[in-house]
């Protein structure tokens, strides 16, 4: 993985009107609150889930825009960001990190909720709603997991696409076991650039996600590459299971996401009621490379659904 500046830019991140712990199986994990205000008026609030496994909330916090009009929760799971980090394998389930949006429902009292879940946190909130909960609303997958067989196949075609010189680099590497050089985090790179997010530079909200980043969680979850799953997510596999999804879905990916327009639109077409935005001259975290547009269609969903 890779790290950049410290810190996060404060000029646009409103203080939290409620921040503090919820204890899970485990520990306890941290979450932050916004737009409270909004209960009395019976707004729906949104619980936001990060990707990763192992990555933190930070570079979410655009979603914060969102609290003019509703509640708006984050929160870093079990071993990540500012939540517990026992760092105990038998916590890293799939079972277990769904358990803790009904830990926090429970402990914050919210009887109805909108989900949205980017990348691994898409995992955790298709899941989520596979399992169909009392009050949940609808669910936004954004750049989701949903099958890691298409998923390394979708991000083997685009490893193909990288310039000839890189490849090597990634293939001397990984042939040889060297991929905490800095030679070969610089081609990874390459491809995070294209696929993860294409802005010059990168956000600070970003770059502090991977600063906190546990690479324990990550790897024994995903393996020690982006480009092969070796983890115990290696087989996993939702697609079967989303005609269960009975509330309405929003599925959103950039236009050259590592979480392809093509699988989305495959995934949304298995799904009872879903629609799938995707966002121009974007990839994996195109919340922040077009947050404008990004707020825009979650505001339309959301007013569709509510």
């Amino acid at each position: 993985m890779v790290s950049g500046s410290v810190g996060v830019r404060a000029d646009w991140v409103p203080e939290p009107t409620k921040a503090g712990f919820v204890a899970v199986k485990g520990g306890r994990i941290w979450y932050r609150m916004n737009g409270s205000e909004h209960f009395v008026k019976g707004k729906t609030p949104l619980i936001v889930i990060h990707g990763g496994p192992g990555f933190s909330h930070h570079y979410l916090l655009p979603l914060v825009d969102l609290a003019d009009e509703r509640p708006v929760i984050l929160y870093d799971q079990l071993d990540s960001g500012h939540s517990d980090r026992p760092n105990d394998p038998a916590n890293w389930k799939v079972e277990r990190f769904i358990s803790e949006i009904d830990d926090l429902r429970e402990a914050l009292g919210l009887d109805r909720v909108l989900v949205f879940g980017n990348s691994w946190g898409g995992t955790v909130a298709a899941e989520y709603a596979i399992s169909q909960p009392a009050g949940l609303v609808a669910v936004v997958l954004s750049s989701p997991l949903i099958s890691t067989e298409r998923w390394i196949a979708d991000n083997t075609e685009y490893r193909n696409q990288l310039p000839d010189d890189v490849k090597k680099v990634l293939d001397k590497h990984e042939a040889a076991g060297t991929i905490d050089s800095q030679e070969y985090m610089d081609a990874v790179m390459v491809f995070y650039k294209r696929h993860l997010n294409r802005m010059d530079p990168w956000p600070a909200e970003l770059d502090r996600s991977f600063e906190i980043f546990n690479p324990s969680l990550y790897v024994t979850m995903w393996g020690n590459t982006e480009f092969n799953a070796t983890g115990t997510l290696k087989t996993y596999d939702a697609t079967e299971r989303l005609p269960r999804i009975k509330v309405p879905v929003l599925y959103t990916c950039g236009a050259y996401d590592e979480s392809t327009p093509k699988s989305n639109e495959h995934f949304a077409s298995l799904t009872p009621n879903a629609e799938v935005r995707v966002i121009p001259d974007a990839s994996h975290t195109a919340f922040l490379e077009k947050r404008k547009l990004y707020m825009t269609i979650l505001r339309e969903f959301f007013a569709r659904v509510e």
